[in-house]
């Protein structure tokens, strides 16, 4: 008698679901049925500050998922996963239908770290989703239009994303002929890179209108932010780049979870309190070998899940996942350079940022043609 096939729920259209959705045939020979609950449309994290400094337009970092999904035969439930009853295994989507899964892969990224509750003020604008970047790419352009000089920008997150985002502002409001009005708060010296390199982004971001200030954003008020020392700095537009954390969805299914809300799991990918539930990206992390919330490690860790997944049907041994202890990250600048590093090597320039736009396009045209769309030169 065979075997009904394992109903697999893939939650989320991350790096690692887009990978997994390309071999869906694979998962139905093996005797798993994937279903895909996300979003119609992907908006690659890794063009977002080239989208968002007006280097790159919208459009080129998007990708069809709805039609990726058809192409690969996998039925399509245009919504988020907002919910879960672990106990009977049942899915709350945002449309209201629910949905029956055996096995769930949650790649349902991460959202902005908001400790003063800033997030819902108006004209304040957290990096996740990537989607509100672009209403302020608009807002910032409007101002420049009307006012004809730069609006009153912070930045609030001295890590990498809120050095990027300043660097992609800075240069949005240049592509305009503006003077740069920009300021970037750090909680303390930052550290993610080598010295010399923090020291030579700064040194440039502080030429190009980028003033670095050492405290923390609190308060939001009309035209003003307020700092913890009670410092004011004149404010059109807050940006929140304060860090990262796991969406509520990951904290509501009941099951352990890191610090920052992400979803504790096996090297094998797999909860390390419910094995029918998987989890990769940013909404995740290994508990033994933990690693910051980053696309790198959705990327790499995609073949490890797409066999983990398939031995739901064929019986096999799952296999574990070690994530490399270094990577490459790469800043776009928004002046047409870069700025790379890997450990304690480092380089600044436009042959960083043509190496960024090499992988990032690669990547992206990828899944492009995999859905089905005819790529234009």
């Amino acid at each position: 008698m065979r075997r009904r096939p394992v109903r697999l729920v893939l939650a989320g259209a991350g790096h690692a679901h887009l990978s997994v959705l390309q071999k869906a045939s694979l998962l139905r020979a093996a005797g798993v049925e994937p279903v895909l609950a996300a979003p119609g449309l992907f908006s690659y994290s890794g063009m977002a500050t080239g989208v968002l400094s007006g280097a790159l337009e919208p459009q080129r970092m998007r990708v069809d998922v709805a039609a990726l999904a058809a192409r690969a035969g996998v039925t399509h439930f245009a919504a988020e996963v907002t919910g879960a009853d672990r106990s009977n295994r049942r899915l709350h989507l945002s449309d209201g239908r629910m949905l029956a899964y055996d096995a769930l892969s949650l790649n349902i990224g991460s959202r902005t770290l908001d400790p003063h509750g800033l997030a819902d003020l108006d004209a304040v604008w957290p990096v996740k989703p990537l989607a509100r970047l672009l209403d302020l790419r608009d807002r910032v352009q409007a101002h420049l239009r009307m006012q004809g000089q730069s609006p009153g920008v912070v930045v609030a997150g001295g890590g990498p994303t809120g050095f990027e985002v300043a660097a992609a502002l800075a240069g949005l409001i240049e592509r305009s002929g503006a003077r740069p009005f920009v300021h970037l708060i750090c909680r303390s010296t930052p550290t993610w890179a080598p010295p010399r390199a923090l020291e030579r982004t700064l040194e440039k971001l502080r030429r190009r209108g980028a003033e670095i200030l050492m405290g923390e954003v609190v308060a939001r008020g009309p035209g003003h932010c307020r700092l913890a020392d009670g410092r004011t700095l004149s404010c059109d537009a807050l940006v929140l780049a304060t860090g990262l954390e796991g969406p509520q969805e990951i904290r509501d299914l009941g099951l352990p979870v890191s610090q920052e809300g992400r979803l504790e799991i096996a090297p094998t990918l797999q909860s390390i309190a419910d094995p029918t539930i998987f989890g990769a990206g940013d909404c995740a992390v290994i508990r033994e070998a933990p690693r910051p919330p980053a696309g790198v490690f959705g990327v790499r860790a995609a073949p490890v899940l797409l066999d983990n997944l398939l031995s739901l049907g064929d019986g096999r041994a799952p296999r574990r996942y070690a994530p490399q202890k270094t990577w490459l990250s790469i800043l776009d600048l928004g002046d047409g350079t870069g700025l790379a590093f890997r450990g304690g090597a480092w380089s600044l320039g436009r042959g960083a940022l043509a190496l960024k736009r090499r992988i990032d396009h690669g990547f992206v045209d990828r899944l492009r043609r995999a859905s089905g769309e005819v790529l234009q030169d």
